[in-house]
């Protein structure tokens, strides 16, 4: 899922953000000299990392602690990692504008982009490895999100508790388990294309499993997440949460502001299962992901043709990405990729019922350029039909669906320091109404500290 979050320049909250985006690589190049991850020292008779205390069990990887403007053989780091815990930041900033047409009125705007439209976000992370319990694989972990749009639409404008949850392996990395609160964007599905928070492609909008209850950052939800692994890197995840708001995230964000309501009335229970098949990237295999799953909500919501609220909102999807091109046999990661995306989603609840997905990605395009991806993504989403027909006896005018092409380039500007630039074209931007095609620009700076 892509949140297109933008800062108009006459803003003063762009305008502080870009003031301190611009200090950040005199910061990197300060702290931290070289362009190689460097994981630090361990305690003595530890078989314990630093790296061990980032984000794990999902689906998304987080970049290495050691990529960072702060090092992770400074005071800060090794204080902290001597009590085993760890704290990250992360800043981001984003822009996007449709080029084609004239901007509209902020009352008249229905879709990301169509007027100049700005956001910031902000998240602090910290993490305990537990070992004052004597425990290992293990992780007590807490965060807040701060979010802020200018264009609520696209919100929410909210502070969230955003994640508290405990992690623990047995056997012998077999099973996982997390449990607390939670945003499941990161733990299921695996929709970031290339699999990192920190270069995902742009273009993604497989907002299906949102839809249908699915916690997403910065919104969060009682919990628990259990992942076995099986023979030959198949493996099984399954996940109870409790639903997020139907009404979606502003709706969420007025019933349960700081995120910590264990069950806000009418919120009922989301099951998701997943199966799938993941083999890494080596020096003598490509990575071949795939992966399938359902979900199920008993929550009621309003159906979309009678008015009346029901229960049984559900949705499936299927998803593969395949490494065409291994260049580099001592970095296996790097190469081209291909990937698909299918998902439905019951059209009497949801807004979009199908989504359809091709992406083809390439890790570092270049051999100077080890840490950038460079993407295409091109997507065909559906409306529902006992929406848009509603609609059209309303005497609105609709696009039964939406196609988007974008291409991106993500790059590490400094150690931590990442940048992202894309163009999609968009036929059919909005469900209601019937405007023109968008060419839309966006930009994306974020630090990971």
């Amino acid at each position: 899922m892509e949140i297109r979050i933008q800062v108009t320049r006459h803003s003063f909250h762009f305008v502080l953000a870009f003031l301190l985006l611009l200090s950040f690589p005199v910061w990197g190049q300060v702290q931290n000299k070289t362009d190689t991850f460097h994981v630090g020292p361990n305690p003595k008779g530890s078989e314990r990392s630093i790296e061990d205390l980032n984000l794990v069990g999902a689906e998304t990887e987080m970049p290495p602690i050691s990529d960072s403007p702060i090092s992770v053989d400074s005071a800060f780091r090794q204080k902290l990692w001597e009590k085993g815990l760890f704290l990250r930041t992360v800043v981001q900033s984003q822009y996007a504008q449709n080029l084609l047409q004239a901007s509209v009125p902020a009352d008249d705007q229905t879709y990301v982009g169509e007027s100049p439209f700005e956001g910031a976000m902000a998240n602090v992370t910290l993490t305990s490895d537990l070992r004052q319990f004597h425990l290992t694989h293990a992780q007590l972990t807490a965060y807040g999100f701060w979010n802020w749009v200018s264009w609520r639409p696209a919100g929410p404008k909210t502070f969230q508790i955003a994640g508290l949850y405990l992690y623990k392996e047995f056997g012998d990395d077999r099973f996982e388990i997390k449990a607390g609160y939670i945003s499941n964007n990161l733990e299921v599905i695996g929709l970031a294309v290339g699999g990192s928070a920190a270069t995902a492609a742009q273009g993604t909008y497989a907002v299906l499993p949102f839809e249908v209850g699915l916690s997403y950052t910065p919104l969060t939800a009682p919990s628990f997440n259990l992942r076995i692994r099986g023979p030959r890197e198949t493996y099984l995840k399954a996940v109870a949460q409790r639903s997020l708001d139907p009404g979606g995230g502003p709706a969420e964000v007025a019933r349960n502001s700081l995120g910590l309501r264990f069950i806000p009335h009418g919120d009922k229970l989301l099951l998701l299962g997943e199966v799938g098949y993941h083999r890494p990237a080596t020096a003598t295999s490509r990575e071949t992901w795939l992966r399938a799953g359902y979900m199920y909500n008993s929550t009621p919501y309003t159906n979309l043709a009678t008015g009346r609220a029901e229960s049984g909102n559900h949705a499936a999807y299927v998803l593969m990405d395949y490494q065409l091109q291994r260049p580099d046999s001592l970095r296996p990661n790097h190469g081209l990729y291909l990937g698909a995306t299918a998902m439905t989603a019951d059209s009497r609840f949801n807004a979009y019922d199908s989504y359809y997905e091709i992406r083809l990605y390439q890790k570092a395009p270049f051999r100077s350029r080890p840490y950038d991806m460079v993407s295409f993504v091109a997507y065909y989403s559906g409306h529902s039909k006992d929406l848009t027909e509603s609609l059209l006896a309303s005497g609105h005018t609709v696009w039964g669906a939406s196609v988007s092409f974008t291409g991106s380039y993500a790059m590490r500007v400094h150690p931590g320091q990442y940048l992202s630039i894309g163009l999609s074209y968009e036929h059919g931007p909005d469900i209601k109404p019937r405007i023109h095609d968008a060419l839309v620009a966006s930009a994306s700076y974020t630090v990971f500290f």
